[in-house]
């Protein structure tokens, strides 16, 4: 009984159909990679690719080569090169060393440029050295067999020949493998970079912290318990009013009252400095015409003369909570001021709406009694003058003419997270109704740069101009190939 015969299948990629196979799959590769690449890298491409078909078939038209079909086909090999430079650079070098034995000499031009782009993404470098090793070998072969039946020029041959190996091939392999080299310290340097960064601003970000803490822990120690004191007092002293001098009971109620208020918002600055993210401030009814209006009821009942408001905010514009709050803020220190310099003079609280921002506008009279003033710093104007810059808007504060004294700020409706620039029409206008500002005292402990020195460095230390420096040594080694170059294009125009 005889067996049927097996027949085993043949090493795989030998046969016709598997080179078909293997042509179709990197042909669809190469499409996938195109389409993957982002456009403005294919159009760059592109034109790169059709510059060096341009600069290798134009000058054939002006002047013509013995052998105009090999000239062309050289040319147009040289653009597919350039295009496969990117993504198989070990197939673009072993491609060029032909072209310096061709029939067009325009073409050269474009060897050094493909093989020290392609070498520069060869990884590791002595890889790279051992395929242009490969490629002048080639070169060299083929040059002895071209020179078989020309004994005679064969030593000439192969002197031009090592020549433009050394200069095409050998110079841009160096200059291309030094390239590759800096990539990757130029990428460490800048992970390294951006990792020292980060850490400085989480060091940073956590002395804050700790020092807000320390700050918050103090104040809650003793301003607390002092506070916590003048509303027992105050409790008590209601009592005893009520009693034995009911006309002082309604000043005694507002002591203690006040004292309360005090308590509350030592809370929520407490809570404010112990938060990480200040993005959102607390209070959010501040800043409203029901708080602005107890601001000035108390201040009315506080220091006895005549407080007015005028709020002029169409119900239609959306007051963000940080602008609400620095509302809140700049009407109470105007009317403070207004309590400590000029007890008893008239106030007129202006807070309008308009469609670049808010208005707001702290107005006193002459006070009764010239010159009874308890003094100050002006840190409380300071304050507001950063905190309104911060939201973007402008704030001025100075004596009027009449011998009064105006606190005026414009805010806009909105803010975000960083500083915004007012508008220039609402900064005029701020500025034509602001008065000279307060003197702001100098700092001590915060900005450390001064006129007449330098400038902080920026945090970006890997500037352009240092990475482009290291790349000069590169550029040197690339230079006698460009004068090889010009040499031998000048020869062939001449020619």
């Amino acid at each position: 009984m005889r067996q049927k015969e097996r027949q085993l299948p043949g090493p795989p990629g030998r046969g016709p159909g598997d080179a078909v196979r293997r042509l179709r799959r990197e042909a669809a590769e190469i499409r996938a990679a195109v389409r993957a690449a982002p456009r403005r890298t294919v159009v760059a491409e592109s034109l790169v690719c059709a510059l060096a078909a341009a600069f290798g078939l134009i000058p054939l038209l002006l002047i013509p080569p013995d052998r105009p079909v090999l000239a062309v086909l050289e040319a147009l090999w040289a653009a597919l090169l350039v295009a496969a430079r990117r993504g198989r650079p070990v197939a673009a070098v072993l491609g060029a060393f032909p072209l310096l034995m061709g029939a067009n000499v325009w073409v050269l031009a474009v060897v050094p440029l493909i093989v020290l782009s392609a070498t520069r993404r060869i990884a590791p470098p002595r890889r790279a050295w051992r395929i242009v090793g490969v490629a002048c070998a080639a070169l060299g072969g083929l040059t002895v067999a071209a020179g078989l039946f020309r004994w005679e020029t064969l030593p000439m041959m192969l002197a031009e020949n090592s020549v433009s190996a050394v200069l095409l091939l050998l110079l841009p392999t160096l200059a291309g493998t030094m390239l590759g080299r800096r990539r990757p310290l130029v990428d460490l340097l800048r992970e390294r970079n951006a990792y020292l960064e980060q850490t400085r601003t989480l060091t940073a970000a956590a002395a804050r912290l700790e020092e807000r803490t320390r700050i918050a822990r103090e104040m809650h120690d003793l301003l607390g318990h002092r506070l916590s004191l003048i509303s027992v007092h105050a409790g008590a002293l209601e009592l005893a009013a009520a009693r034995q001098a009911p006309p002082l009971a309604g000043q005694v109620e507002l002591l203690r009252t006040t004292a309360g208020t005090a308590m509350e918002e030592l809370r929520e600055i407490l809570g404010v400095l112990r938060r990480t993210d200040l993005s959102d401030e607390t209070g959010g009814d501040r800043g409203t015409y029901d708080d602005i209006t107890a601001l000035v009821t108390q201040s009315r009942q506080t220091g006895g003369g005549s407080v007015e408001l005028v709020w002029s905010v169409p119900d239609t514009i959306e007051v963000g909570a940080r602008v609400r709050q620095a509302i809140h803020r700049v009407v109470r220190e105007g009317l403070t001021n207004v309590l400590k310099h000029a007890s008893g003079a008239p106030v007129l609280v202006e807070v309008k709406g308009t469609d670049a921002g808010i208005e707001v506008y702290v107005t006193n009279g002459v006070p009764r009694v010239p010159g009874d003033s308890q003094g100050g710093t002006s840190s409380g104007l300071a304050g507001l003058e950063e905190r309104i810059s911060l939201l973007g808007g402008t704030f001025g504060a100075g004596a009027l003419p009449d011998g009064g004294f105006r606190v005026t700020a414009w805010l806009p409706s909105h803010t975000t997270n960083g500083p915004v620039s007012a508008p220039s029409e609402a900064r005029a206008h701020a500025g034509s109704e602001a008065l000279p500002p307060s003197p702001r005292p100098p700092s001590g402990d915060g900005d450390t740069w001064r006129p007449g020195s330098n400038p902080p460095l920026s945090a970006q230390t890997l500037t352009w101009p240092r990475v482009l420096g290291a790349g000069c040594t590169a550029v040197l080694v690339v230079l006698p190939t460009a004068g090889f170059l010009i040499v031998l294009l000048v020869m062939a125009a001449l020619g």
